[in-house]
């Protein structure tokens, strides 16, 4: 174990309120606003199912057959219906962006079913006891410290701030780190909304895709360099087929 002496270093098992003290100290000393920290974190517990979640992750085991075949044929409908009613939303998005609405429509829906299901876990409640567990504490400590960042900049409120169990949130599901890099307020109104604002969502999942190299015009079928940006959303080669598959099917009109 040779990151033993690391972990100790970084991994805090004393009080969960003396370490909370501990983060809002140092969420002062980078610079988040006092008002951003009250809000983001008076009251906040552990949350111990959470912690049953994440030790419980099963290994994702489908083919790809078995995952693309229970998930594309019941979204293709309504995504089909979303690629016409936000058509120009998306023409825009992809003229600024390269990366074409099929590719965005098809992330949408198979991480929320394009919105409806983006979780009910608090998030600063999940990432702060993600952060406290010794099991990824350094990552979720900087995860906690974005999540701040995002109430300080008047993005979303705390309250607003629900998703998956491992602190995804919005429609497309950003880490909070992912969230302070790549949302753009596209239907600018002056928030990055990625809970309500279909826009947003859709340009910043793009602006994402494009910051990891997405190249305009390119195919994205598995092993081509478009694919490659694809599995920089999600490592599961099989979702990562699933997106490309799913995408090329709502390009067939």
């Amino acid at each position: 174990m040779p990151h033993a002496g690391l972990a100790a270093a970084t991994c805090d098992t004393g009080n969960f309120d003396s370490w909370l003290d501990n983060i809002k100290r140092d969420a002062a000393a980078q610079g988040i606003s006092e008002r951003a920290i009250t809000a983001g974190l008076s009251g906040i517990t552990l949350d111990q199912s959470v912690i049953s979640h994440d030790r419980g992750q099963k290994v994702f085991k489908q083919s790809f057959e078995e995952f693309s075949g229970r998930m594309v044929p019941p979204r293709l409908t309504r995504g089909r219906n979303l690629m016409k009613q936000y058509g120009s939303v998306l023409s825009r998005i992809e003229q600024k962006y390269g990366v074409p609405g099929s590719v965005l429509v098809a992330i949408w829906g198979l991480e929320t079913d394009f919105g409806v299901n983006i979780g009910k876990f608090p998030t600063i409640r999940s990432i702060a006891t993600l952060a406290y567990d010794c099991r990824r504490s350094e990552m979720f400590r900087a995860e906690l410290l974005d999540a701040l960042r995002i109430v300080d900049r008047g993005d979303l409120t705390p309250s607003d701030m629900r998703g998956a169990w491992a602190g995804e949130i919005g429609q497309t599901q950003f880490m909070p780190s992912s969230y302070i890099k790549f949302a753009v307020d596209f239907d600018d109104n002056g928030r990055r909304d990625l809970l309500r604002s279909a826009p947003d969502v859709l340009a910043s999942t793009a602006n994402y895709l494009a910051g990891y190299g997405w190249q305009r015009g390119k195919p994205w079928d598995p092993g081509a360099a478009n694919f490659d940006v694809i599995k920089q959303w999600n490592k599961s080669e099989v979702y990562s087929k699933t997106i490309a598959y799913f995408a090329s099917q709502l390009e067939v009109p």
